[in-house]
C-alpha cells in the first residue's frame, strides 16, 4: 500500500516569555535576549500538522481532514489562542515555552486521534523566517 501525508494549517496568537525560574535576571537576559522582558512578547504562530499513513481503501482516506481540523481546533487553538502561554496553558507551567517545548506539546495533544500505522509531523512557524519540526 502506497502511504500518503495530509496536512492541515493552523493558526493562533499567543504571549510568551523565555526564563528559567532558577535563573538571574541577568542570566534570563543573557541567554534569551528581548524574549526575556518580564512582560512578555507575542508571536502570530503557524501550524502544519501532517499525518502520514496508509489510504483506507473504504473511504479513500488518510484521515478524515475534519477530524483533524476538530482536533487541532480543541486542542492547539482553543488551548493556546490569545492566552498567556507561561500563566494560562498548564503544560508551560514548569516548562520554558520555547518554539521547541511548544511544538513537542501540540504533537503530543493531537498524537491520541492518530490510527495504528500512522505519523504525525507538526512545524511550528514563530515567525515567518523562524520555524522548528517535531516528528516521531
Amino acid at each position: 500500500m502506497k502511504r500518503v501525508k495530509v496536512s492541515r494549517k493552523a493558526h493562533f496568537n499567543a504571549a510568551h516569555r523565555l526564563y528559567r525560574k532558577d535563573w538571574t535576571d541577568d542570566q534570563n537576559s543573557t541567554n534569551f535576549g528581548k524574549c526575556a522582558n518580564p512582560h512578555y512578547h507575542g508571536h502570530n504562530y503557524e501550524l502544519i500538522v501532517s499525518v502520514t499513513g496508509e489510504i483506507n481503501p473504504a473511504t479513500g482516506y488518510v484521515m478524515d481532514m475534519k477530524v483533524l481540523k476538530d482536533h487541532i481546533k480543541s486542542e492547539v487553538e482553543d488551548a493556546f489562542d490569545h492566552k498567556n502561554l507561561n500563566l494560562e496553558v498548564p503544560e508551560f507551567a514548569d516548562l520554558n515555552p520555547t518554539a521547541e517545548n511548544i511544538v513537542v506539546v501540540i504533537h503530543e495533544k493531537l498524537k491520541p486521534i492518530l490510527q495504528p500505522g500512522q505519523s504525525l509531523e507538526v512545524v511550528l512557524y514563530e515567525t515567518p523566517r523562524n520555524f522548528v519540526t517535531y516528528s516521531e
